[in-house]
């Protein structure tokens, strides 16, 4: 063939491929790349010469350019369109190529539509970053910012999940370093000659870390031959901003409201220039780290607990913003930023009114009322004790404003929450090492009389979570009401699988307070007195901090396993047939069931037989009397009154 024909034939492919691809790939739909390639193919058509002495030459190379067609119109020989060099023999041919060319356009853009649409739909669900939805991948997207479907990927092979709860060795001694951490914690602290983290001191707001100390019983490795067949995790949200009706915006407003005539000198000047910078409820990012960082230890923990047919998992958590976001950026950091194509996420509506066990509050008017404030009372005296000398030694420095004790407490506060939310607060370093132990306490005792045993309420807000973890591990739904349960959604398949090994929810802290109530772990119960702090069990910063984690597992023995073990070895077997247990581990450290439920014994490893605590379990939702303690009508009382978190008998 003549090199100049072939030139021109090249050039030709090359112009209408070019048309066709880029346009296509820019405009919203498909259909219209197709359409200005009719229009090229129809204008080449109605430019050609009819046939005449003068043109054989072009003729006869038209001729082989249609031997050569299917190496140019598509390469890889999926479309059998019409031919478009094709030297027109009527009007009818004409036509029944673009006709051809049209239909095959037509079934081309309906497929990109519908995939368009599905890839929007799921990239809408599987947005996590603050809030705001991931732009999908679509036509207009050139491919070099397209992320999904990914394009030239590579090998993508997986390997077997981890199980790193049931291959851990042993726990190791750990040392002492300065973490990367985006917070702020090297503030110097009067009398802190430990050189101790106040930030651990904070209670509920505390910024997660592990449990120091652990709950009385040591850490040890799975027996061998023993396998973890099902989890149950319930997560509090990450840090987040303070409620609008806090105690750290309420001193905001009264700062701002005083700004005209405050001078504050000493320590305390920063608050001539200081503004408020905080939001309302939501996640910081921190809090979104926790959450994140929780779900990529759980899925090196609990990984190979994920069914690998192809199933999704149900997780739960409620329609509150810092809940949902919690949940995303757990499941993010489970399964990755495609996690919608592991587990769908159910959201509880978070209101009053309606039945809901990860907030079961909104369904329990009196834990709303003043015949529930008893932890709120106590822990008001306490702080008149300990921040006495804290509210003089401020006072004296600031002038032109009224400085209280409330103020002084609501400046801890806000210290815990500037931290978490902007790095660093100016607050922290106000107070002494001992008055932040003494804010520590004062947490505990809001606690322990709002939401555990001190509390007439304490059982009955956690029952409803109780119940469900009965209902799964029994694998029965839930089909009446109990408790502040969601009946209809727990009666369901869609929404309460009973097949899941590996189970999510969300909740908040002081739900998880209620929980453990209800559960009857009486190693938390304890009056706690308000004139000075004693050895105690109930420490917030240690049960709820900002994304703390209540691990359930089942665990499968072959044999009995040994009471009073010392290791994981083969020693750790008694004779006996299989046997099941349950393990609950609370911030990374296990809560020894012997220590609240005798029925479980005294064991070294703090397991208890999973039939015995079904049993335990089964009279729990009587004794927390659910409709008398959040609907009766009862008198309060003072804290200490209370000691198994229900309502006192009436007279």
């Amino acid at each position: 063939m003549d090199p100049s024909l072939t030139q021109q034939h090249n050039h030709r492919c090359s112009l209408l491929s070019e048309s066709l691809l880029k346009r296509s790939a820019t405009e919203p739909l498909i259909v219209l790349g197709c359409i200005r390639a009719i229009v090229l193919c129809e204008r080449t058509h109605r430019s050609k010469p009819r046939h005449s002495t003068a043109d054989v030459t072009a003729t006869m190379a038209q001729g082989e350019l249609l031997g050569r067609q299917s190496s140019c119109v598509w390469h890889n020989g999926s479309w059998k369109g019409p031919d478009i060099f094709e030297p027109d023999p009527g009007a009818r041919r004409s036509r029944y190529c673009i006709y051809q060319l049209v239909s095959a356009c037509l079934v081309a853009s309906g497929i990109f539509v519908m995939l368009t649409y599905t890839l929007l739909f799921v990239s809408g669900f599987s947005a996590v970053s603050g809030g705001v939805l991931n732009e999908a991948s679509s036509s207009s997207v050139p491919q070099y910012f397209q992320t999904t479907p990914e394009i030239y990927a590579g090998p993508t092979p997986t390997g077997v999940p981890a199980f790193l709860a049931e291959t851990n060795p042993a726990p190791f001694p750990s040392t002492s370093y300065i973490p990367n951490a985006p917070l702020e914690t090297q503030v110097p602290i009067a009398g802190n000659i430990n050189n101790s983290n106040i930030y651990q001191l904070h209670g509920q707001l505390s910024h997660y870390f592990p449990n120091p100390d652990g709950f009385g019983v040591n850490e040890f490795s799975l027996p061998k031959d023993c396998n973890i067949s099902f989890l149950y995790m319930l997560s509090r949200h990450g840090a987040r901003y303070p409620t609008s009706d806090s105690g750290a915006a309420m001193l905001a407003a009264k700062l701002k409201n005083a700004s005209s005539t405050l001078n504050a000198t000493g320590d305390l000047a920063f608050l001539n220039t200081w503004n408020y910078k905080l939001g309302a409820n939501i996640l910081v990012p921190v809090g979104k780290q926790e959450l994140f960082d929780s779900g990529v230890l759980h899925q090196y923990m609990y990984g190979h607990l994920y069914p690998n047919n192809g199933t999704k998992i149900v997780a739960r958590s409620t329609t509150e913003d810092r809940m949902t976001q919690s949940a995303e950026y757990f499941l993010a950091g489970f399964f990755g930023l495609d996690w919608p194509q592991n587990a769908t996420l159910e959201l509880i509506i978070e209101e009053n009114g309606f039945n809901n066990s990860l907030a079961g509050r909104h369904q329990c008017p009196n834990a709303k009322s003043a015949v529930s404030t008893g932890g709120k009372n106590a822990s008001a005296a306490w702080q008149a004790v300990y921040l006495k000398n804290a509210t003089a030694r401020i006072a004296k420095q600031i002038s032109g404003y009224n400085w209280t004790l409330t103020d002084t407490y609501n400046a801890q506060s806000m210290c815990a929450y500037e931290t978490v939310a902007l790095g660093y607060s100016a607050f922290c370093g106000l107070f002494t090492y001992e008055e932040w132990l003494g804010y520590e306490y004062s947490v505990d005792l809001s606690f322990s009389g709002n939401n555990a045993f001190q509390s007439p309420t304490g059982r009955a807000v956690g029952i409803g979570w109780q119940q469900e973890l009965l209902a799964r591990l029994q694998h029965h739904y839930i089909t009446g009401p109990d408790g502040n349960v969601n009946y209809t959604l727990d009666g369901m398949p869609s929404t309460f699988p009973l097949d899941q090994t590996l189970n999510f929810d969300f909740s908040h802290d002081t739900n998880i307070m209620s929980i453990l109530t209800a559960l009857g772990f009486t190693q938390f119960n304890a009056t706690l007195p308000t004139d000075h702090i004693p050895m105690h069990d109930l420490v917030v910063s240690h049960l709820e901090p900002f994304g703390a984690r209540l691990d359930i597992e089942v665990i499968n023995a072959p044999r009995p396993v040994n009471a009073s073990r010392t290791s994981g070895g083969a020693d750790a077997y008694t004779s006996g047939n299989a046997t099941q247990y349950i393990h609950f581990i609370l911030n990374q450290r296990t809560l020894p069931m012997g220590r609240s439920f005798s029925e479980c014994g005294s064991r070294t490893d703090g397991w208890c037989e999973l039939s015995t605590f079904i049993k335990v379990q089964s009279t729990m939702f009587n004794e927390s009397q659910y409709e008398y303690a959040c609907f009766g009508n009862y008198s309060s009382v003072p804290y200490g009154t209370l000691t198994n978190g229900v309502p006192q008998a009436e007279s």
